[in-house]
């Protein structure tokens, strides 16, 4: 069984479009809710894509923009201008 990562957003409005591009990449992530926060886990790997989080927000958006609404994160983390991935495999 794959170790799950995860990453924990604020619960804002650009934490909620960025979560719903995380569900939209990645079938099979689980969310929580919280007060403030919305927790993302996920078997294996996750990849937050920012054409998709551009397409959601309505602007572009640069992955950089994550440490605005990131909380926490849970993997090793792979960055690059078009993506911010954790997985514990990479």
């Amino acid at each position: 069984m794959a170790q799950l990562v995860s990453i924990t957003l604020q619960d804002t409005n650009d934490g909620r479009m960025i979560a719903d591009a995380i569900r939209q990449d990645n079938p099979g992530v689980e969310t929580l809710s919280m007060p403030g926060a919305l927790k993302l886990d996920r078997a294996g790997d996750l990849i937050i894509r920012a054409s998709t989080v551009s397409e959601k927000i309505g602007r572009e958006w640069d992955p950089q923009e994550i440490h605005l609404t990131m909380i926490s994160m849970a993997g090793n983390l792979d960055e690059d201008d078009d993506y911010f991935a954790l997985s514990w495999n990479r």
